[in-house]
């Protein structure tokens, strides 16, 4: 069996999917991507002259722009997948590929969750190296770091954390102590997938109220549950709300894709990011 699997923030990168930008399938709906988002996406991918791909704005239109592309490209190469997931952004393509919504949809979906996340300027995020989840939460129960969440279970061997900034540096210096091999703050304008994310979600989720959603043709691990969607399109919206502010369960997701037999993820989107998470995931424990 076959997953695709979608990148997030972070993978974008100028003159991602250049050569996927000539595909017919974009070119029909070109002018409608360019129209609804304002710009021309094939220049920013390729170009991205201001260096706007960093600002979520524009990060997350065009990396599920560019995931399309892939999805098409390995759907041609591959056939279809068994089962899909994404990271974060990401998941709005494995959505995508399973028949949720079109392509339009889901790419006002993501406009509109990028302007509410811009919105969001203080706190940050940082990368735990070489320390075990359980480690982690030990430190953070010792020390009282209760204003900082987990964002993202990305392996066994790294985690990311999300919070004030003050308390992220403190976070970073015990943890090493602790035992982490490094402790990294990422490049990011908020504390995303925590719960200073709430009253964007709160808002996403009015956004998202009138939209009616498909059944999943096939299963789409949720980043939330680390479990399939369910059917039903209010449960559905759910999710996507609570992804805004819950930690990403990517170890996890991808456990439960190789306990369902998945033999076979490609990373469809640019670079490997996933790729290289999944082998950590492969051959590491907890």
């Amino acid at each position: 069996m076959v997953a695709f699997v979608f990148p997030g923030q972070g993978s974008q990168k100028r003159g991602m999917g250049e050569e996927l930008f000539d595909l017919k399938e974009y070119q029909a709906a070109e002018r409608d991507v360019d129209d609804l988002v304002g710009y021309s996406m094939r220049r920013l991918c390729k170009e991205d002259t201001q260096d706007q791909l960093k600002d979520t704005r524009y990060t997350q239109p065009s990396l599920y722009v560019v995931n399309s592309l892939y999805l098409t490209k390995h759907t041609l190469a591959f056939g279809n997948p068994t089962h899909v997931a994404g990271h974060s952004l990401g998941e709005y393509n494995a959505l995508l590929a399973a028949g949720v919504f079109d392509f339009m949809t889901g790419l006002r979906l993501v406009q509109k969750r990028g302007e509410l996340m811009a919105q969001a300027t203080n706190g940050g995020m940082g990368a735990v190296i070489g320390l075990s989840r359980a480690a982690i939460e030990a430190v953070m129960r010792q020390h009282d770091l209760n204003s900082v969440d987990v964002a993202n279970f990305n392996s066994p061997s790294q985690t990311v954390i999300s919070g004030p900034v003050a308390d992220l540096t403190r976070a970073g210096q015990l943890l090493e102590q602790a035992g982490a091999r490094m402790y990294m703050p990422l490049q990011v304008s908020a504390a995303f997938h925590s719960r200073y994310m709430a009253e964007y979600a709160d808002e996403f989720a009015r956004f998202l109220q009138p939209f009616t959603f498909s059944a999943p043709r096939i299963p789409v691990v949720s980043n939330v549950t680390a479990q399939p969607y369910p059917s039903d399109s209010e449960a559905i919206k759910s999710l996507l709300v609570r992804q805004i502010t819950q930690s990403v369960q990517w170890t996890q997701s991808v456990r439960y894709l190789l306990a369902q037999g998945v033999t076979d993820l490609k990373e469809a989107g640019p670079g490997n990011v996933l790729t290289r998470l999944i082998q950590q995931i492969q051959r590491e424990k907890d």
